[in-house]
């Protein structure tokens, strides 16, 4: 049976002199799952992570690691392992050596901890790289090796700060795969932190989204994407258009938008800004009439429909929803 990596998160503050980074935020996350906290860069979620870990001092509130209180634990008696948006290895030491460090720091016998060190190589395909220095590594050979060193301190929870920022879109998205693998395999917490929508998307169970220090709002992708709570989160998260209406605003999903030449029933005229070609899709930009002049909306059309009846930069098409596909916003 795998230890409780559960973590609770009660009134955590965080200041630095009169800022306030973290402002009183309340969070769980279940043991064994993958946790992304998302949002703009100053909102507190870099700050949130360093406080889990013990490289901040939280300023109130307690941090709870399996029903443990570790608040104010030093940070190697914590349970918990960070692995750096920069990878942080040790240039002059090999693969190898780079992940057996920890232990070596232990007083552990070279024989077992580089044994356990090719283990976790293995886990993470870089057995063919253990002589090899960092600087003779590609990016994401060399955040393998990162995330090699990370489970060596044999932790509970994984909290991993923007780690794929520094790599290219295509190795991106296998990386962010083989996170996902590894923390399946691995079964314990991985606390995630990233600005990227689609990054959260792919790899959380449970969605953190943050702004200002505080929590906007907490739950599945699919949760969070489909009905935002406010309009910073539906804005956040992208693809989807706040509009005013009689009841207050409401969200509606770009790709839930029809475009029309002619009027029809409750539709509104918006004049076409520009037109953007993604492939499997078109994503058109609109000022609606009526509106202040820094209002846009934007829909996407999948790429045949957009083929049937081209729109052009000037048009002024009509525009309207389901009503079902509103989402009422706080």
């Amino acid at each position: 049976m795998k230890p409780d990596s559960s973590l609770v998160l009660t009134s955590l503050v965080k200041r630095y002199g009169d800022t306030v980074a973290v402002d009183g935020i309340d969070l769980a996350i279940p043991s064994g799952s993958y946790c992304c906290l998302l949002g703009p860069s100053g909102c507190g979620k870099t700050s949130t992570l360093r406080m889990i870990a013990g490289h901040e001092l939280a300023s109130d509130g307690q941090i709870l690691l399996g029903g443990k209180y570790i608040t104010y634990s030093a940070a190697a008696d914590r349970g918990t392992a960070m692995m750096f948006q920069s990878y942080a290895l040790f240039p002059h030491l090999s693969v190898l050596d780079n992940v057996a460090f920890s232990w070596k720091m232990r007083g552990r016998p070279p024989a077992e901890r580089h044994a356990r060190a090719r283990e976790l190589l293995a886990l993470v395909a870089m057995t063919p790289y253990l002589a090899r220095l960092p600087s003779e590594l590609s990016g994401g050979q060399q955040q393998r090796v990162a995330l090699a060193r990370a489970l060596m301190t044999e932790p509970r929870v994984l909290l991993l700060d923007e780690p794929l920022s520094a790599l290219d879109p295509f190795l991106r998205v296998q990386m962010r795969a083989e996170l996902k693998r590894w923390q399946q395999e691995l079964g314990f917490t991985f606390v995630h932190v990233t600005h990227s929508q689609e990054e959260a998307m792919a790899l959380a169970d449970q969605v953190v989204v943050m702004n200002q220090g505080r929590i906007e709002q907490t739950g599945s992708p699919r949760e969070v994407f489909n009905a935002p709570r406010s309009e910073f989160v539906a804005r956040f998260m992208g693809a989807h258009n706040v509009i005013a209406s009689a009841a207050g605003a409401v969200a509606v999903r770009a790709d839930r938008m029809t475009l029309a030449r002619e009027a029809a029933g409750a539709s509104r005229a918006a004049a076409v800004k520009a037109v953007e070609y993604q492939g499997t899709y078109v994503q058109v930009s609109l000022a609606p009439h009526g509106e202040p002049a820094d209002t846009q909306w934007t829909a996407t059309l999948p790429d045949a429909r957009f083929d049937a009846a081209p729109f052009a930069p000037g048009d002024t098409v009509h525009v309207s929803w389901a009503a079902a596909e509103a989402h009422a916003l706080a």
